[in-house]
């Protein structure tokens, strides 16, 4: 796969678009889609694996990423339920969620 395409899916994973990785990661004005054409330095890679929270290798393609299991209670009581196949979830709706959550555990 190649690695702008790599970037794109683990973007989409946590909610980001390419725009909104490249300007958490503090990098110049499209400089994720210049990738496309030129060989990134690692430096940028870094700071890329970084705001994503994967590691370089795992950018790059050249390993799986790692299967993790959440528990949904823990992840919206942390604030870490952020996003949903792809879309960032309103807040509004993670105390939805949050309080769906909390009734069930007094309730059954």
């Amino acid at each position: 796969m190649a690695l702008l395409d790599n970037i794109k899916r683990i973007a989409k994973q946590h909610g980001y678009n390419l725009t909104e990785v490249n300007d958490r990661a503090g990098l110049g004005k499209n400089t994720i889609y210049s990738w496309k054409l030129k060989t990134p330095s690692t430096e940028n890679l870094q700071k890329v694996a970084q705001v994503l929270q994967v590691s370089l290798e795992e950018l790059l393609g050249e390993s799986k990423p790692k299967e993790e299991t959440i528990d949904i209670t823990q992840a919206i009581q942390a604030d870490k339920l952020l996003a949903y196949e792809g879309r960032r979830i309103p807040p509004e709706e993670i105390e939805m969620i949050r309080r769906i959550i909390e009734g069930r555990r007094y309730h059954g």
